[in-house]
């Protein structure tokens, strides 16, 4: 599976496996990083192509590299999200960052209530800044 990271500024674009993006994998950017890293995911509706342990990868080295003590996903247009993928915003608490969710949508809310997420990863809806003038 291939990631495609791209900082909001267009200083850092990697591929892994030096491969081309295809239209079938979704894209996870990166909007900021430091203290307060925030991603999303391109607006890609489901997130079931993702690897998810070459997702946790690249965060777990985001997180070490900025410091990071909040680490923000934004969620917005995201209509399904895969089991594997709740396990990893749990699992990242682990860090010793806070977990936020933002901009989730009323399917993924529920998900998030249901599997009692939403007690242990702050979730809400927010304006997220993707660094383009």
């Amino acid at each position: 599976m291939l990631i495609d990271l791209v900082h909001a500024a267009g200083l850092l674009e990697r591929t892994t496996k030096g491969s081309q993006m295809t239209d079938s994998g979704p894209i996870l950017q990166i909007y900021s990083t430091g203290p307060m890293t925030v991603l999303g995911f391109g607006g890609c509706e489901i997130l079931d192509q993702l690897d998810i342990g070459a997702c946790r990868n690249e965060i777990i080295a985001l997180v070490k590299e900025h410091n990071t003590e909040k680490l923000a996903f934004d969620l917005t247009g995201v209509k399904l999200v895969p089991s594997g993928m709740l396990g990893l915003l749990a699992s990242l608490r682990q860090l010793n960052v806070e977990v936020h969710v933002c901009n989730p949508s009323d399917d993924v809310r529920e998900v998030l209530e249901v599997t009692k997420l939403d007690q242990i990863l702050e979730v809400y809806d927010v304006e997220i800044d993707k660094g383009e003038e």
